[in-house]
């Protein structure tokens, strides 16, 4: 039988605001790049970066939580100006998270 997989913690942060424009300024180029540049991504990057920032406000440092948290709040988002859904944005920032502690998010490994 398979392993589950562990949950990832992110470390503590000094400096959320920041943390949150890194965010927010790379899931942009993502979004942008992934398909097509449209306005309605700016829009996007910041808002889930606002979750992520008020998520890690509030004490959240599990992955997993961020994420659900993205995926619901994202959830009164109007997609239809975009290609994405919440789940897409969701995994995004998964993706560029990990990328940044240097974790493979595919393997999980370093």
């Amino acid at each position: 039988m398979p392993e589950p997989i562990p949950p990832i913690t992110l470390p503590p942060c000094e400096f959320l605001d920041e943390e949150s424009r890194w965010l927010r300024e790379n899931l942009q180029i993502w979004l942008d790049q992934e398909y097509l540049p449209e306005p309605v991504n700016q829009v996007i990057a910041e808002r889930a970066a606002s979750i992520y920032l008020r998520q890690r406000l509030e004490g959240e440092q599990d992955m997993g939580s961020l994420l659900m948290a993205i995926v619901t709040e994202m959830q009164n988002f109007d997609f239809t100006k975009s290609f994405y859904s919440e789940f897409a944005v969701a995994n995004a920032v998964s993706d560029l998270l990990l990328k940044k502690l240097g974790i493979d998010g595919c393997c999980g490994s370093g």
